[in-house]
């Protein structure tokens, strides 16, 4: 295989949680491609220097999420990447047996790694970690909006804890800088089961930073987006590597936003929108599960083309979900995601190029029926939400976005931004 610059290698367990870390790489210097699931060639451009894969992992079977992200993995290290990232969300997201766990131990016990971090924060975003214990916008997270998720509901928030259902070794909390006492248990543990995970405090970036300069050689990290931005940077450095920046060319033509998470930061920015006076539709559940709907019947009662921008969304209130839900909480979330990708199907088709889609689920639909591999990570609109260019379809702008991310105005600004409009 030809040699490239490639050395950071990151596997994600969702496109949108992918997308972010991918924009904080290239916030740190890092000339970085993010690919939808597991390439089937070697790296082509051999510029790039940071790797992202987004995987679907998150919420299935732990034995498919074990075996998918080995693999992602696999094409990593085959790639040349030196370092190796495990990224999930910033809160942890994840079933009571979970998936975090079983991925990170296969990982280790593949590869060799004696041990790696724990490290979800993103301080810029409200997640920290203190103590071991993950905090959002200074609330524990199992007293946060987390607590009712309707998939991964978190109930509690001591890593250790939420590690002990999931993984097979023991968590060691430190103090940032990593403290004497914390070194001694990290080789005690190492030499009595082989593994351990390392939970340094997480507050501030100034911490991120120094979390990166603690560990320099375990080769293997764990967590939210925020540390990839300050490992990238200390590596970046380290291999002396420097990247170019690349000039932005706004693409013409209507932006068609959408929307699936029902994550209270969402429905805020769908009613600042809202209040802009901008079109937008809501997809009535009850009418796609009763088939009165469905993708070609939204195309023409929202219009969708007519207008410069609309927002299609299927976002509910907490009340409205658990109604949704009675008519069966997967069969419904699935005639969502099918639907939405139907419609993105039928907006390519009639020349749309540029999309906003909010929420994970909503962003894995969007990029399946969308079917570009990899993509080429540009300016943010906000921390960890990047405009994206496909690397096989360059007229294209895609701007995906976590749930609980990005500013409450954020749907306007990704349509200024997607002009070339400064904000």
């Amino acid at each position: 295989m030809q040699e490239n610059k490639l050395f950071f290698g990151c596997v994600a367990d969702d496109f949108t949680g992918a997308a972010d870390g991918a924009s904080f790489l290239v916030k740190s210097g890092i000339s970085t491609a993010l690919y939808n699931g597991i390439p089937k060639n070697n790296l082509k451009d051999k510029n790039v220097q940071g790797a992202v894969i987004a995987l679907k992992t998150r919420n299935v079977k732990k034995e498919q999420a074990v075996a998918e992200s080995l693999k992602a993995f696999a094409w990593l290290k085959e790639q040349g990447a030196r370092i190796f990232y495990f990224k999930y969300c910033s809160t942890f997201d994840s079933t009571e047996e979970g998936n975090i766990g079983p991925v990170i131990d296969a990982v280790m016990e593949k590869t060799g790694f004696s041990y790696t971090v724990l490290c979800p924060s993103l301080p810029v975003n409200g997640r920290t970690l203190t103590e071991g214990r993950l905090y959002v916008n200074g609330k524990l997270l199992e007293e946060s909006h987390m607590k009712n998720h309707p998939l991964t509901p978190m109930k509690k928030s001591r890593l250790g804890d939420l590690m002990k259902s999931q993984g097979k070794y023991c968590c060691i909390e430190t103090r940032t800088p990593l403290t004497e006492k914390a070194k001694k248990e990290i080789s005690r543990e190492i030499d009595k089961n082989a593994h351990c995970y390392v939970v340094p405090d997480y507050e501030t970036d100034v911490q991120g930073q120094q979390i990166a300069k603690d560990f320099p050689g375990i080769g293997f990290y764990t967590g939210g987006s925020g540390l990839m931005e300050h490992l990238g940077k200390y590596f970046g450095r380290t291999y002396g590597f420097e990247m170019e920046k690349a000039e932005e060319v706004p693409v013409k033509g209507p932006t068609l936003l959408m929307a699936g998470s029902c994550s209270k930061i969402t429905l805020e920015q769908i009613a600042e929108y809202q209040k802009k006076g901008l079109p937008y539709y809501k997809v009535i559940p009850a009418r796609l599960a009763d088939g009165s709907l469905d993708a070609e019947g939204i195309w023409r009662e929202a219009q969708i083309g007519q207008a410069s921008e609309i927002l299609i969304y299927s976002s509910a209130s907490p009340g409205e979900v658990k109604k949704n839900q009675e008519m069966g909480k997967e069969t419904i979330a699935r005639k969502i995601e099918d639907t939405m990708a139907d419609l993105i199907t039928i907006a390519r088709k009639n020349g749309i190029r540029k999309y906003v889609i909010a929420g994970g689920e909503t962003s894995g639909a969007a990029m399946k029926a969308l079917g570009f591999e990899g993509y080429h990570i540009g300016n943010s609109i906000a921390p960890g939400i990047p405009i994206m260019t496909p690397l096989d379809g360059p007229a294209y702008r895609l701007v995906l976005k976590s749930g609980n991310f990005g500013q409450r105005d954020f749907f306007f600004r990704a349509i200024q931004m997607l002009k070339g409009e400064e904000i």
